[in-house]
């Protein structure tokens, strides 16, 4: 098992690396694809904070609306294609990060692209290469549709709940079970969320 677990580790580093070299030299937008590559890798910790700046600026007000919508695009990309719980968790990290800490613009566009798409819609995701994995895409699922109701209450009410501070009754099922409550990643995650239910209710 532990052969297995170190294969699959081995083949995501190498996937990702292959993304990496691939969008130096396909891409028109590469650094926000090395900056979406690298902070949504397959690595079990939290996304580094250079990539995640790298795609706040991309998506910043000075950018035209053209580029806010190829990282949103690529960023859902991303997320369809995945299989693994911790790049689709790390992705879902960094959409609630750019919505927390990016420009309007972001969110504008992501309610847009989220009504066409509906691709935070992951009520069928599941990792099921080992039990922990099985464990942990059931928070990546809560996660997902936590972020799905805030687009939605904006989409709405046109009000942010972390901007206009407008109160989500917390739920026992949010929290994560079983082996995904120890694990680095998804504790990293749960912080982001509970932050939100502090500002909220004080």
């Amino acid at each position: 098992m532990a052969t297995l677990q170190t294969w699959r580790k081995a083949y995501g580093a190498l996937k990702d690396q292959t993304k990496v070299g691939l969008a130096h030299v396909n891409s028109d937008f590469k650094d926000v694809d090395v900056a979406i590559v690298k902070t949504t890798n397959h690595v079990e910790c939290p996304p580094k904070e250079r990539h995640i700046r790298k795609i706040l600026v991309a998506t910043s007000l000075i950018r035209p609306r053209a580029d806010v919508q190829y990282c949103i695009h690529a960023l859902a990309r991303r997320l369809a294609k995945t299989h693994n719980w911790t790049v689709a968790l790390k992705t879902l990290v960094v959409i609630h990060r750019t919505l927390r800490e990016g420009d309007p613009t972001f969110r504008e566009e992501l309610v847009n692209f989220q009504q066409r798409g509906r691709f935070l819609q992951m009520s069928n995701f599941k990792d099921d290469s080992s039990p922990i994995a099985w464990d942990c895409s059931a928070w990546v699922r809560t996660y997902a549709l936590f972020l799905e109701e805030r687009l939605e209450c904006f989409r709405v009410l046109k009000y942010d709940i972390e901007a206009e501070r407008l109160p989500r009754p917390a739920q026992a099922q949010d929290k994560p079970e079983g082996a995904a409550m120890g694990n680095y990643v998804i504790q990293y995650a749960l912080a982001l969320v509970c932050a939100l239910s502090w500002f909220v209710f004080w």
